[in-house]
């Protein structure tokens, strides 16, 4: 029986694609890419995901509601519109790209895409026991606060990029 292992995208310092490895293969040299998804209520409250207790990175912290690595040859939307879909049961039709890439370089390297929607609150989705504990509404206010006050309750990227989520003229 073959088994086929999922190929990452591995991209240069300017985001060009130069190749693709196994997750596993992937070094601390290796730059990536992933996508992740902002999602806000009519009202302006942001939905996260708490992250599996099982995962390798970042387990039982909160995270933003969707987000996945880039598989080979999939872009940043092809991704996000796959692990909405994978992670929580949402069908994206067109998310709206952030005009800015964030680049992460500390133990791992990667660039971010991100992607707002907007949802009713009462949507109804299936979060993916695999990939999420549970999923949360947060006001901005509260979550401010608890970016501030208990920092380590979220992902690692949150003190860095979550800020100036908040203050995206297009969030």
């Amino acid at each position: 029986m073959i088994t086929f292992m999922e190929q990452i995208i591995i991209v240069d310092k300017n985001d060009v694609v130069i190749g693709a490895k196994a997750r596993s293969e992937v070094t601390p040299d290796d730059i990536y890419r992933c996508s992740a998804l902002w999602i806000t209520d009519q009202s302006g409250n942001i939905l996260l995901a708490q992250r599996s207790f099982h995962k390798s990175h970042d387990a039982g912290k909160w995270g933003p509601a969707v987000a996945g690595t880039n598989a080979e040859r999939e872009s940043y939307e092809q991704n996000i519109m796959k692990e909405a879909a994978e992670e929580i049961g949402l069908k994206l039709k067109n998310p709206k790209k952030l005009a800015k890439k964030f680049f992460k370089n500390d133990t791992e390297s990667y660039f971010a895409q991100w992607f707002t929607t907007v949802i009713r609150k009462n949507e109804t989705l299936k979060p993916q026991k695999e990939e999420v504990e549970e999923l949360g509404w947060f006001s901005r206010e509260d979550l401010q606060m608890l970016l501030k006050e208990m920092p380590d309750m979220f992902v690692d990227s949150a003190q860095d990029i979550w800020p100036e989520l908040f203050l995206a003229d297009n969030i």
